[in-house]
């Protein structure tokens, strides 16, 4: 496993506190050997003005997703990640309900780290495909 044996869902998502994850209502729901699963509500929060999800939420949920799951693998008390470049393609519309994101990585170096998030509607069909590439920072 490459995240902390001692995680919780409940610690991930108090991290979120009083942020633009909680505004949004992104949720992590599963923690795996080399993944992190979260979920998202296609509401008056996420869409556009045309109905759909908006692309841009899409890219708050991977972002989150990617930089919480970077931050896990790294010595909290010597390092911590921030997002150097993130890109998303959007590959189907959502109307309504709720997104689910997973993320996994790619590369974890010691400066850099890359992860990929698949963002699905509720029939599992894929939505968004991001990757995010994140720098490892020591601390001072």
């Amino acid at each position: 496993m490459i995240f902390p044996s001692n995680l919780t869902i409940d610690s991930l998502n108090q991290w979120g506190k009083n942020t633009m994850t909680d505004f949004l209502g992104i949720k992590f729901t599963q923690i795996g050997e080399d993944f992190l699963e979260a979920t998202m509500p296609v509401d008056h929060r996420t869409k556009q003005p045309l109905g759909l999800l908006h692309g841009g939420a899409n890219v708050v949920l991977a972002e989150t997703m990617g930089s919480v799951a970077a931050t896990l693998t790294v010595d909290q008390q010597k390092q911590y990640c921030v997002g150097l470049e993130i890109n998303a393609n959007h590959v189907k519309s959502v109307k309504d309900g709720f997104v689910k994101g997973i993320t996994k990585p790619i590369h974890i170096g010691k400066k850099t780290q890359i992860w990929e998030i698949k963002i699905y509607t509720e029939n599992e069909e894929l939505s968004c495909i991001s990757r995010i590439t994140m720098a490892v920072i020591d601390k001072k």
